[in-house]
């Protein structure tokens, strides 16, 4: 029998208060995330001083928690990466992106003199439909007469631009790509093109022998051939593509003093928060309890709340980072052969934080160490067993793939099965299908293709 009732029960719950959503945000946020969050901060909040530190300042520098201003009043509440007051724009420093494809071959094109007003149009409307491997997919007898060009004076101004740089520009096949780039070289003729023209499909499946069979002629000669084809740029325009780069800023710096490894928080560019002192003397001043006043007040709660969440940023990042170094010591040490197995988790049990905040601490951070910037996931990887009981990072087995293939005799290069049984008899108990696996993710082609003659 169903039973209705009242009864009070007491419940401790977590309530996702705004300025807690700040935290977390803000703790997943990369540097140069967080120099923008905290600009918009600054722009939305009168109450917040954003004072831009100068790049040029040592990592090091002794951290400021207050300053004084101009007025000769404290300002408080302040949290400072650096001790130079100067004013600078991170974004500044920054490399301005090189000219793109079709700004490349606009400025080739203005150095070409007497060519009519609609030979430069159509020329422009060619380069402008280049994809970003350089290659153009247009349909030459109806595309191009959109743009009211002639058929013949289409295929005149794609022979011009077909001798821009770079050599392979505006091919409309691999196959043309290529031997543009021969004829460029001067080599645009003879066996090599025959295989351009009608072997490419066997060349890329290493089936030499099938080629030499054809061009009637010695497969050391064929070698020869595919290394040089091999040697040419295939996405000639690929190298102007993404050209607007992101620079990376280590959030971690890890150094070697006396044997041990010092942690510390990359302070240099890091924006200095404080409360302005003009609006913390009003609020003193007055006495009554106006409408002005209250928005001063909440301004000012939310500008000390950024200024802890900072602050706590700070924390967690030195708190885990510590951890990963302890724990990942012996790749410090030995380099990619000493990197150990690790988890999220084994990091949250280190530190005593929840496993979702380390996975927000790791992304999209960076650590500058003694071998190198990695960024914070890289520490973290998956486990191999190994025949002692003893476990090996992913990493390190595939350091060792690569090892091996690279000391393999060429003529008879290691099968995925016969690496699969190398490996077992060092101890490493890796799967077949593990081994492609690794091999592909490292862009190292199969041994049928790796063969040489």
């Amino acid at each position: 029998m169903i039973q209705f009732g009242l009864k009070q029960e007491q419940a401790l719950k977590l309530a996702m208060t705004p300025e807690l959503r700040q935290a977390i945000q803000m703790l997943q946020y990369s540097s140069a995330e967080l120099l923008s969050y905290l600009r918009e901060q600054a722009n939305d909040n009168p109450v917040i001083d954003l004072q831009e530190t100068d790049l040029t300042v040592g990592i090091g520098a002794e951290p400021s928690a207050t300053r004084k201003d101009d007025d000769g009043s404290r300002a408080g509440d302040g949290y400072a990466h650096s001790s130079s007051t100067q004013t600078f724009d991170l974004l500044a420093v920054m490399a301005n992106p090189a000219d793109t494809l079709y700004e490349h071959l606009k400025k080739q094109l203005g150095l070409i003199r007497g060519l009519t007003e609609s030979e430069y149009r159509t020329a422009l409307y060619l380069i402008g439909n280049l994809d970003e491997k350089g290659y153009l997919e247009l349909d030459m007898k109806s595309d191009v007469r959109l743009s009211g060009a002639s058929a013949d004076e289409a295929e005149k101004m794609l022979a011009l631009i077909q001798r821009f740089d770079p050599a392979g520009i505006a091919a409309r096949s691999l196959e043309e790509c290529l031997l543009l780039q021969l004829r460029r070289d001067g080599t645009g003729d003879g066996p090599i093109v025959r295989v351009v023209e009608r072997h490419l499909e066997d060349l890329a499946a290493n089936r030499l022998q099938k080629i030499a069979d054809a061009l009637g002629t010695d497969i050391l000669e064929v070698q020869e051939i595919a290394d040089s084809i091999r040697r040419l740029n295939p996405r000639p325009g690929a190298p102007f593509a993404g050209q607007e780069r992101q620079t990376v800023i280590a959030d971690i710096i890890v150094e070697k003093t006396g044997g041990e490894y010092t942690v510390s928080v990359n302070e240099t560019g890091a924006p200095r928060v404080s409360i302005n002192a003009y609006y913390n003397r009003l609020l003193r001043e007055q006495r009554n309890r106006d409408e002005a006043c209250q928005y001063i007040h909440d301004r000012m709660a939310a500008a000390s709340w950024l200024i802890k969440s900072l602050e706590q940023r700070r924390t967690t990042l030195l708190r885990v980072s510590r951890a990963i170094v302890e724990m990942q010591r012996d790749f410090f040490e030995q380099g990619i052969q000493g990197l150990k197995p690790l988890t999220q988790k084994e990091i949250a049990e280190q530190t005593g934080l929840h496993e979702s905040t380390i996975s927000r601490a790791v992304g999209n951070k960076y650590m500058q160490t003694p071998r190198g910037l990695f960024e914070l996931k890289y520490f973290f990887t998956s486990s191999l067993a190994s025949a002692d009981g003893d476990a090996a990072s992913s990493e390190s087995v595939k350091l060792r793939i690569k090892a091996l293939i690279d000391g393999e005799d060429k003529r008879k290069p290691l099968s995925d099965q016969a690496i699969t049984e190398l490996l077992t008899q060092e101890g490493l108990e890796v799967s077949r299908r593990t081994v492609a696996k690794y091999r592909e993710e490292m862009r190292i082609l199969s041994s049928a293709k790796r063969k040489r003659f």
